[in-house]
């Protein structure tokens, strides 16, 4: 009954994340022993002082549906935070709380771009951000990188890649899926070239602020010329280990936070009533509460370069922020390893899964196809197991 179905989820790629995360687990029910490096998803539990406020709200019998935008509490608390962590000034009234910074994507996306509109996308990018822009009916434009430029695009290449149809840039930093992170003359060079084409918009995607191995995250809407025109998205999934409490946000121009209100009023309404209390929490804390966290992934990154050198064919840069590395395994294209023929970081990707039982994420999903995804967000333990299996496979 497929021919039944709407063009627009026929056309829907299946998020290779996921993906790739359902096929480990499928794998590790068949009783295979699978390292799982490619979700991204921190292995701390949520701090006890965010989880005590969530009993609390629960206590206080927070169980009623929520305004659409988020509680004030809340919007408050992250007026707070963008003005502590990133000096800018966001009133409650142009914040929106949604179920995820995915939601909050997904909103700013549908409620700029018309049919034909262009998009920008530096590759590699995060999977979710094309399926957004197809849902739109927009045209997404990658702008490629390379691992020797540290996977970030120039103002030269942003300024080829702008058209009259051109109406969106994503940007995220630190990013996902390289860990790569831009200074901030980097982010104001950029911002020159935007400053010549005034109808372009930018959602600055900011979910890994503060996994961050050197110096601190700058903001696209810091720029003064930029702060009317960019949509900053974050959440608290990464950096509070909140993956399953489904909070996101953006601070943005008061007439797109009510356009993101208008939309998500009609999809899911408010967000969870008991995460929106422990969001509070977790925003209000100093950033300090969670360095133990940034300290540890420092540390796993540290280690998992090194052994990653170790293996012929990585090609590697050096991450600063999030929690992956992004190396470039083009050199075994063509060759042969145990009887399979590696074409692609797709091929290679399921190789390492079906012989090495370590999972993975290919390259091609985040629009680079020369390299794949390793997610460090797992013990030193696993992550040297794991690098072990690899290496023994392909010196094998």
């Amino acid at each position: 009954m497929n021919n039944q179905l709407s063009n627009r989820i026929n056309k829907l790629p299946v998020s290779q994340t996921l993906a790739m995360a359902a096929k480990a687990r499928a794998l590790k029910a068949e009783g295979k022993d699978i390292i799982s490096l490619s979700l991204g998803e921190p292995d701390y539990n949520t701090p006890d002082f965010i989880k005590e406020a969530a009993i609390k709200a629960i206590e206080e019998n927070y169980n009623w549906y929520t305004p659409v935008n988020g509680y004030l509490s809340l919007r408050e608390a992250i007026s707070r935070k963008f003005q502590r962590d990133n000096q800018l000034v966001y009133s409650p009234e142009q914040i929106v709380v949604s179920t995820g910074a995915k939601q909050a994507l997904a909103n700013a996306v549908l409620v700029l771009i018309n049919p034909g509109d262009e998009v920008l996308l530096p590759a590699p990018f995060w999977v979710s951000y094309e399926a957004m822009v197809n849902l739109a009916d927009g045209v997404s434009v990658p702008i490629p990188t390379t691992i020797e430029n540290d996977f970030k695009i120039t103002p030269k290449q942003l300024e080829q890649a702008i058209t009259p149809k051109t109406k969106l840039l994503f940007f995220n930093s630190p990013n996902n899926p390289s860990g790569s992170v831009y200074s901030e003359e980097e982010y104001k060079a950029l911002a020159k070239v935007l400053e010549k084409h005034p109808n372009i918009y930018v959602i600055s995607d900011e979910i890994y602020e503060h996994i961050l191995f050197k110096g601190t995250n700058y903001s696209f809407a810091r720029i003064e010329n930029m702060y009317d025109r960019t949509i900053t998205v974050n959440g608290v999934s990464k950096s509070f280990a909140m993956t399953g409490w489904r909070v996101g946000y953006i601070g943005a121009p008061k007439w797109i936070a009510k356009a993101c209100t208008k939309m998500q009023g009609q999809i899911t309404s408010g967000t969870n009533c008991i995460a929106q209390m422990a969001t509070i929490a977790a925003l209000d804390a100093p950033v300090s509460k969670i360095k133990y966290m940034v300290d540890e992934f420092k540390i796993r990154r540290n280690l998992i370069l090194d052994l990653l050198k170790d293996i012929k064919g990585f090609k590697l840069n050096l991450p600063e922020g999030a929690f992956y590395v992004f190396p470039d395994i083009s050199y075994y294209f063509g060759k042969t390893i145990n009887g399979v023929t590696i074409h692609n970081a797709s091929d290679f990707s399921m190789l390492i899964l079906e012989k090495a039982n370590v999972a993975t994420v290919t390259g091609e999903a985040f629009g680079v196809p020369n390299c794949i995804r390793i997610s460090y967000a797992t013990s030193q333990d696993l992550i040297i197991e794991a690098m072990k299996r690899i290496k023994e496979l392909l010196d094998s």
